[in-house]
């Protein structure tokens, strides 16, 4: 007989799960603009949120980034709390403890539909030059809903928590939450991503007025 009938049966790979526990098999990203810049799915499914990947190296490289690490690297703000990466892990972990226990859900899936429901469409633009500037309205690019996303909902836990009895954890559990939940009065990240600038009104209407008497 050769070595090769002889040898062990190979063992299937076992799933990645997050911390053990959440895997990313069943999440889904309900956006089609944003599936190629949320990665959450097989080749980015790790154990930890702590890689140490050069994503800063290249431009876009940070869209190859974890999803979930890019949510713990975000907590790291501000320069007191630069650097306490294994801090901000735990910080996550429990959050998603939390998210679980309060959704049943898994917080993975959670956190994607917070991101996609976070992220601005619309935003305003300088044009012109000294003397002469006016804003523009322009659509958000898919990296740039994301980054903001991320960015609000971790600015929103951090403000929640200050002077609070509550932790951290537990608000950036309450942050993610709802931000998830379609219709849901708006936490800081949700309201701030909707909100509209109102100087880009007479951009919008600037022919006929009459026609739009909420803005005139």
């Amino acid at each position: 007989m050769t070595d090769w009938e002889t040898a062990p049966a190979v063992t299937e790979t076992p799933d990645i799960k997050l911390f053990g526990k959440w895997s990313t098999d069943d999440v889904q990203i309900n956006d089609i603009s944003l599936q190629d810049y949320i990665a959450v799915k097989e080749k980015y499914a790790k154990y930890l949120p702590h890689s140490a990947g050069r994503y800063a190296a290249k431009r876009f490289r940070k869209a190859q980034c974890p999803i979930v690490e890019r949510l713990t690297n975000s907590m790291m703000m501000h320069g007191r709390n630069n650097g306490k990466k294994l801090m901000t892990v735990r910080i996550v972990k429990h959050a998603f403890e939390i998210i679980h226990l309060l959704t049943g859900e898994n917080p993975l899936q959670v956190l994607v539909n917070a991101i996609i429901n976070s992220g601005p469409r619309e935003d305003s633009t300088r044009i012109g030059r000294a003397g002469t500037v006016r804003r523009q309205a322009v659509d958000v690019s898919p990296l740039r809903r994301v980054n903001q996303a991320i960015w609000l909902l971790c600015t929103g836990a951090r403000e929640a928590a200050f002077r609070n009895i509550k932790t951290i954890a537990e608000c950036l559990a309450d942050e993610l939450i709802n931000a998830a939940k379609v219709g849901k009065i708006p936490e800081f990240s949700t309201h701030n991503s909707q909100k509209f600038p109102s100087f880009l009104l007479p951009h919008l209407f600037p022919i006929f007025p009459c026609f739009f008497p909420i803005f005139s």
